[in-house]
Parts: structure tokens; sequence; C-alpha cells
């Protein structure tokens, strides 16, 4: 692998794709930076007291001060920065009318970025994770079920299509910002997460540390009650 010095870069996706457990993998090599949803509106308030940066009355911060702050929590010693923004994030940060391409505006920031993109192959398993995790509140290892999960067609409808609609947002914002992703999916990650995580360093110019492991915290969510849902899906919506 080369080593063409540090870089930032944006781990970019839709949710239920692996996020997570891609973004404590390349966290965990202590090289890649500290990916994390920095810039999801619904939590800049507590990110934003995390990193000690004053709340206005009103609930606002300032963004010049937030993002340098992010930047400084998202860096390993070594320079590199991570984030990871869902679509429609990326836009949010740039704000405003602009006469550059976004990736530029950002770079004023971050420094010059690369880009990831992560997705789901499986999209009807993706929309099913993801009306699971919004009707009982759990997406991730740590958080409380509030409620129990039942069988939503309409949801998991809606939900297909959103998946679809961003991912191909994504790749119109590829095209626009005249960027070639690395590209990766969860079906990569879960299937060999030390292959995925090399295959991102070596587009980031990295090395890995000597003899580093992939040692993954977030355990497997799917169960039995997704597979039934993802067949009820499937028999009422047949190819």
């Amino acid at each position: 692998m080369s080593v063409d010095g540090p870089s930032s870069y944006l781990l970019c996706g839709t949710p239920r794709t692996g996020s997570t457990l891609l973004c404590g993998l390349l966290a965990s090599t202590g090289v890649a930076g500290r990916p994390e949803s920095y810039f999801r509106e619904p939590d800049e308030r507590e990110w934003a007291h995390r990193f000690g940066v004053p709340v206005a009355a009103d609930g606002t911060v300032d963004h010049r001060l937030f993002a340098r702050a992010a930047r400084a929590a998202g860096s390993t010693p070594n320079g590199v920065f991570a984030a990871r923004v869902m679509w429609g994030t990326v836009h949010r940060l740039v704000g405003g009318p602009r006469t550059r391409r976004d990736l530029e505006v950002l770079g004023d920031t971050f420094g010059p970025l690369r880009v990831v993109h992560l997705r789901r192959e499986d999209v009807v398993a993706q929309a099913v994770s993801w009306a699971r995790a919004e009707q009982t509140g759990y997406w991730q290892d740590g958080d409380r079920s509030t409620a129990e999960p039942h069988f939503d067609l309409g949801v998991i409808d809606g939900l297909v299509r959103t998946i679809e609609e961003h991912d191909a947002a994504w790749r119109g914002w590829f095209a626009e910002q005249g960027v070639a992703p690395h590209r990766v999916t969860y079906e990569e990650v879960t299937a060999d997460p030390h292959r995925a995580v090399l295959g991102i360093l070596d587009h980031l110019g990295i090395e890995p540390p000597a003899g580093w492991r992939p040692a993954p915290r977030q355990r497997r969510q799917a169960d039995g009650t997704n597979a039934d849902w993802i067949r009820r899906y499937r028999d009422a919506r047949p190819l």
C-alpha cells in the first residue's frame, strides 16, 4: 500500500448499512480518523456540549466553531479526519447559494476530502432493518427497545423507495463533484471486515498499523423477525 500522506474523508451512506460497525472498525485502527455523525441535525446540541461549543438560548451554535471542534474530535494523531454523513447532511453543511463545488467549500474547513460510499446490496433487508429500528428505538448496541415491532408493508415500501432515491442522489452528487468514491457494501463489511477496512485505508493512502485486526464492537442485530418480514415483503411484492 502506498502512503500519500494523511487525508480527510466522508463516509457517505444511508441508514442501516452497517455504518456504525464500519465507523468503529475504522476508528479502531488509530489512523483512519474517528468517523461519527457529528453533523446530524438532531444530535448537534449534544455534540456541541461534548465539544464545549456554546449553545445559544434558541438552540443554535456557531457552525464555524462547531466544525473546527468536530474536526479536532474526528481526527486521529496522524491528521486524518473522518465524518459519517447521510444524504442531505452535506447540503446542510455547505449551506446557501454557492459558486464552487461542495467538496471545495468543505475543504476550507476539513482540508482536501476523499469519499467512501457505503451501501447495502439487499435494499429490502435494509428497509426492514430501518423500519424495525424506527418502531423500537433500538438502533445499535446500548439502545433500549421502547416498543414491540410489527410488520407494516406500507412503511417498508416507503423506506425501500427512500433508500433507492438516496442512493441515486449520492451517485448524482459524486458525478456533480467530479469524484470517484471508494465503494464498499454492508455485505462486504460483515463478511470480511479486515479486507473492507484495508480497502478504505488503501484508498486513503494510509498504511494500516502492524498487526491490526478488527475487533467489532457491534453485534449483528438481524434475527428471525427480520427474516420473516423480508419473506412477507417479497411475497407481497414479487419481482
